[in-house]
């Protein structure tokens, strides 16, 4: 099948069974993320006071810097997740990996918001909370994964970069949902609740978003890809061994292409609004509008990045992406400094222009660069590696950055540089990929992109 004939396929009206995909993964993922983002926000304002308090005694900054590490931690567990995940997700299906990841992240989550603060239990509070930590780390390199594939897998070939951004679009749905809840509360609770318990409902809360995300997963129907693929009895016996042996340039680029997106993203999602109050003396309310504003961008242009890329084709759309981000990486931080509200929402608003195009297609371009026995793996592990590179401590070099040389836009040069290497990585990306039969790779060794993968 060419690309053109793939591209001008013409539409179809959704399934039952398809819409019961997208809302599946769209509300699963949007908790899952909402979870993980909960945490972030709250690294940002309360947790260094809280949980890293000996620090900050004598050094606010280095306290800060430390919460912001508690962060990225989890990041460096993903790979596991994503190894483990993909490993049953490869074997036993996509559905059952996306509950599993989803009680863990949730069950996490809870306990976060129960755990006693260092005033009360000493050195054994922070511990716990980064052991808490490592567990969303494992569950959220499981998830991404399976989410992306179950929608992907379920997509008409000239659909799959749409029904693969609403995976995607749980990311800024999550994260308007943590921004949400968090304004709400620090509206109507004083400085001290908020400190003292108001910080802990969002985390609790958890548990109501547990129960819906459980019960709608529970409805939908395994991969269709992956239930031929077994069938066919095509089932790796060792998919990390393969993966690693040879698709490890695929896995690797798969890392590279997502590290600037997952960087920038961590900024929007948790330190500029941080930033504002801790730096420029902002209120706190009106940084968390200015991160609502960002994250309605971010949901606005990543599906608009998913659907765009069925037509123009998955690289061009990340090259949109990323060279948007290039261009306005260094000059945001101007308008961020003026602490003004509208000047400081438009910064983030206009970096989520950039987010979007480089991030609504990334579902659809991961599945099409693996085949199908090792495809969760590849995903898994590549997006894992990415967010390591990337968003794992993109807040704790921009705060070091910021308390080295105390100059901001200096941070918008690490973003810039990192979105270079991430445009040159999905540069290299085969466009003939795209349209891809998904479920027999006869049509990728046709093409000789087995080669090129190894």
């Amino acid at each position: 099948m060419s690309q053109t004939t793939y591209l001008s396929s013409e539409g179809h009206d959704l399934t039952r069974e398809e819409k019961k995909v997208l809302a599946g993964t769209l509300v699963g993922t949007t908790i899952e993320w909402y979870d993980f983002f909960i945490y972030a926000q709250a690294a940002g304002f309360v947790l260094a006071v809280l949980y890293f308090e000996p620090l900050g005694e004598d050094n606010a900054a280095l306290a800060q810097i430390v919460a912001w590490a508690s962060v990225g931690i989890s990041f460096l567990f993903r790979p596991l997740g994503a190894i483990l995940a993909g490993m049953v997700g490869d074997r036993y299906g996509r559905k059952v990996v996306l509950v599993i990841t989803l009680m863990g992240m949730g069950g996490a989550t809870v306990l976060i918001g129960l755990l006693p603060t260092y005033a009360s239990w000493g050195v054994l509070a922070p511990v716990l909370l980064i052991v808490l930590r490592v567990l969303q780390g494992l569950s959220a390199g499981g998830e991404w994964g399976g989410a992306a594939l179950l929608a992907v897998e379920h997509a008409p070939r000239h659909k799959r970069g749409l029904f693969g951004a609403y995976p995607q679009i749980g990311v800024p749905l999550g994260m308007l949902l943590a921004t949400g809840f968090m304004f709400a509360l620090n509206a109507i609770t004083t400085e001290e609740q908020f400190l003292e318990w108001g910080w802990r409902v969002p985390f609790l809360f958890s548990f109501v978003l547990i129960i819906v995300g459980f019960l709608i997963r529970l409805k939908v129907d395994e991969s269709p890809v992956f239930l031929e693929m077994k069938e066919r009895k095509k089932e790796s016996s060792a998919p990390l061994k393969e993966l690693v042996t040879t698709h490890k340039k695929y896995t690797f680029l798969a890392a590279l292409i997502f590290a600037a997106n997952n960087a920038a993203g961590y900024l929007v999602i948790a330190f500029f609004a941080a930033y504002g109050v801790n730096t420029l003396g902002m209120d706190r309310n009106d940084t968390l509008i200015a991160s609502l504003i960002g994250g309605v961008g971010w949901f606005i242009f990543t599906l608009f990045g998913g659907w765009i890329s069925d037509r123009i084709g998955r690289v061009k759309t990340f090259q949109i992406g990323y060279g948007i981000i290039i261009v306005w990486a260094i000059p945001m931080w101007f308008l961020l400094d003026t602490a003004s509200l509208p000047l400081f929402a438009l910064a983030i608003f206009i970096l989520t222009i950039g987010l979007g195009p480089s991030y609504g297609p990334q579902s659809a371009l991961y599945a099409e660069m693996f085949p199908v026995n090792i495809r969760f793996s590849g995903v898994s592990i590549g997006y894992a590696l990415g967010s390591i590179i990337g968003g794992a401590f993109a807040a704790t070099i921009a705060q070091t950055i910021l308390n080295t040389t105390g100059q901001s836009w200096l941070i918008g040069v690490y973003i810039a540089i990192l979105a270079i290497i991430s445009f040159i990585a999905v540069s290299m990306v085969p466009k003939k990929l795209q349209g891809i039969n998904l479920n027999d790779d006869s049509e990728r060794e046709e093409l000789s992109v087995t080669t090129g993968a190894r």
